[in-house]
């Protein structure tokens, strides 16, 4: 029996899709849990290993290989150079940890956005796209002739932290005007706060959007707009035939996508290139998607970016 694990692990939650092999008829499981808010580094430990024992029951076989969409930034060791959303991770021997939880399983990494990224493009049949996601960061990848760009070998495509703005709001990073620092989710719902002048939840953003609330239209807009600038500048470079906009906070507000479409039509320079603004094939579960697919791919040595993924966990 194969299985084959997929893990997006984000800022504020962590999705978990299992599947089986060809022919198996063993069906799917999915499960997701959120990070407790002000947790430290081992009670995050122990949460994943709690869900990862779950999904070991439910699988009834070893886990063949596990694929992990990740935000975080590694050394080749598998330890943690910096998360900004979860300081406290810096220095966690990953690696380790997750060979503990997931014995005898292949496990497999890759930046969220670069998986999502791919993972859109193989859903539509495109082979040249741009993809930024919006959730508690921004994730972004680039897919080329069908390949990742730049390759994982090279590093991932950090297209949250492009700048936009060189003014503009400090990041999490620690520069002013990155795309994350006005577009993310809590960028978003940080101006909303302002706007309204009291705190807002996400839940209570979407109600306002979908009425036309003046503060909550604004909030919005200007993510919107920021993601447009993105899409245009990105359009220069590599002329992708589709700009994809997806992620949790995007996904879950009607519309986002067809106002970052109406930005983006007017930064269109003459003659200039006009890739069109897609909403994401797969919802907010692209780097769900590409995690499995890792997985999938690592088990196959199917594609180069997979056997840099291989060796990373390896080393």
């Amino acid at each position: 029996m194969t299985r084959y694990l997929g893990l997006d692990v984000g800022g504020t939650k962590v999705a978990v899709r299992l599947e089986g092999g060809e022919g198996d008829a063993a069906t799917g499981y999915e499960t997701a849990f959120r990070w407790t808010r002000g947790a430290d580094v081992r009670e995050d430990m122990a949460a994943l290993a709690a869900c990862l024992e779950r999904v070991r029951v439910h699988a009834g076989a070893p886990v063949t290989a596990a694929g992990l969409a990740l935000p975080v930034t590694l050394d080749p060791s598998g330890t943690v150079l910096a998360w900004p959303n979860r300081p406290g991770w810096t220095g966690l021997d990953l690696r380790s940890e997750l060979h503990r939880m997931l014995p005898g399983t292949v496990i497999c990494h890759a930046d969220d956005g670069d998986l999502a990224a791919l993972a859109e493009a193989r859903a539509i049949g495109c082979e040249n796209l741009v993809y930024l996601g919006v959730g508690t960061g921004i994730g972004g990848g680039v897919v080329l002739g069908g390949r990742l760009c730049p390759g994982p070998a090279r590093g991932s495509c950090e297209l949250g932290h492009l700048v936009v703005d060189r003014t503009g709001a400090v990041c999490d990073c620690g520069r002013r005007g990155c795309v994350q620092a006005s577009a993310s989710g809590p960028a978003i719902l940080r101006r909303a706060a302002v706007l309204r002048g009291a705190p807002v939840e996400y839940a209570e953003l979407c109600e306002a959007w979908a009425a036309g609330t003046s503060w909550a239209e604004a909030a919005v807009d200007e993510g919107c707009a920021v993601l447009a600038a993105a899409a245009a500048g990105t359009a220069e470079l590599f002329h992708q035939e589709v700009t994809v906009i997806g992620g949790g906070f995007a996904d879950g507000l009607p519309g986002f996508v067809e106002r970052v479409e109406r930005h983006a039509r007017g930064l269109v320079r003459p003659g200039g290139p006009q890739p069109r603004i897609a909403a994401a094939r797969l919802g907010g579960l692209s780097s769900l998607d590409g995690a499995v697919l890792l997985a999938r791919d690592s088990a196959e040595r199917a594609d180069s970016a997979v056997v840099w993924s291989r060796a990373a966990a390896a080393a």
